[in-house]
């Protein structure tokens, strides 16, 4: 009878390959939320967000405060149908070197640094990109994580989206009352008026009520408020009002 052929025990796995695959692993692990950030923001370049981190954040609050009839009001408009005065005004009261900067504007940022060294408070300097990243993208708050994540998203928004679009969705997005969002819907709710016909000192008022819409109104203005739309009025003015916006647009 032939002797039975011996079966060779079988060989465990080097880990050199279990290794590799670890690795691959971790790589897509860590690039995941980057090639999604990324495919996010670029969508947004076309499509217009259907909610807001904001946005879901207020429903949030509300919900836990047991408001059940809290709603969203919200009209998203195109930055042609505000007329040439909106966009200059929230430009000069937010982020007058707009055009100037890629995201993030180093001289405010120096200025708040170096009044913080001088004792005084720390005060933003936030641009109108770094607002829309925050807005839309993310949350409300101050901590070293939202920092971090609005920094990223600043950077893709100013790599995929032009600056026209930039600012055509940030007054579409910001915070202009207790539910209410853009300056579309806020010119028909605090002055029954679409943008185009708001006079630009209603406008300035309008923008002046940032960053604290939900305490100011602009139909209900204070003297802070009247003091302040005059100063975005003469820096609009200062800026070249509506032929700013045909120089963001290259005309």
């Amino acid at each position: 009878m032939a002797e039975r052929a011996r079966v060779k025990p079988a060989r465990p796995a080097s880990p050199a390959p279990r290794k590799r695959r670890l690795r691959r692993w971790l790589l897509w692990l860590a690039l995941a939320p980057m090639i999604f950030s990324f495919l996010w923001v670029l969508m947004y370049r076309w499509i217009d967000p259907p909610l807001s981190g904001v946005m879901a954040e207020r429903i949030i609050e509300a919900r836990r405060a047991g408001n059940s009839v809290f709603r969203i009001d919200q009209q998203w408009c195109a930055l042609d149908s505000v007329g040439p005065y909106l966009p200059v005004a929230i430009v000069a009261a937010e982020d007058q070197r707009f055009l100037e900067h890629s995201g993030f504007d180093t001289v405010e940022i120096e200025k708040a640094l170096a009044a913080r060294e001088d004792g005084a408070r720390l005060r933003g300097a936030s641009t109108v990109s770094q607002q829309v990243a925050k807005n839309v993208f993310l949350w409300s708050g101050r901590s070293y994580l939202r920092k971090g994540l609005e920094a990223w998203f600043t950077v893709l928004i100013e790599l995929l989206w032009n600056k026209e679009r930039i600012l055509e969705v940030y007054l579409n997005v910001a915070e202009t009352g207790d539910g209410l969002f853009g300056f579309c819907r806020a010119c028909e709710v605090r002055f029954g008026k679409d943008c185009e016909r708001l006079s630009p000192y209603q406008l300035a008022l309008l923008v002046a009520t940032l960053p604290n819409p939900r305490q100011r109104r602009a139909d209900k203005p204070t003297a802070y408020l009247h003091q302040r739309a005059s100063w975005i009025v003469k820096q609009s003015e200062q800026l070249g009002g509506p032929a700013w916006l045909q120089r963001m647009r290259g005309e």
